[in-house]
């Protein structure tokens, strides 16, 4: 499944198009890695936990957005866009929503 932020596909023409598809993942973030991340918030640092829970939830929701385009019969997903959000009362869930145009390619 070829997954870009673009419209296009580089030497390939869209031949049908197959809907809007989209991969959400809502994470809770646990407390070691919270109060891990709040020393560093206070000491500076990169927090190594949030990263990793970053990457996996992104991962996630591309890898659900590409199911959701391969059930349609697409075989691309064009002009992707990915957005991040805090949730919940204390702000301890993330939120990692992806989406594009499904198509097939030509």
């Amino acid at each position: 499944m070829i997954i870009t932020t673009t419209n296009t596909v580089q030497d390939k023409t869209i031949s049908e198009y197959k809907g809007i598809v989209f991969g959400e993942v809502i994470t809770g973030i646990n407390m070691f890695k919270d109060m891990g991340a709040g020393l560093r918030n206070m000491f500076g640092g990169r927090s190594k936990g949030y990263e990793e829970e970053l990457t996996k939830a992104r991962e996630e929701a591309i890898a659900e957005m590409s199911d959701r385009a391969e059930q349609l019969g697409a075989d691309a997903v064009v002009g992707m866009k990915m957005d991040y959000e805090v949730l919940g009362s204390d702000n301890g869930m993330l939120m990692v929503s992806c989406s594009g145009t499904a198509v097939r390619l030509r």
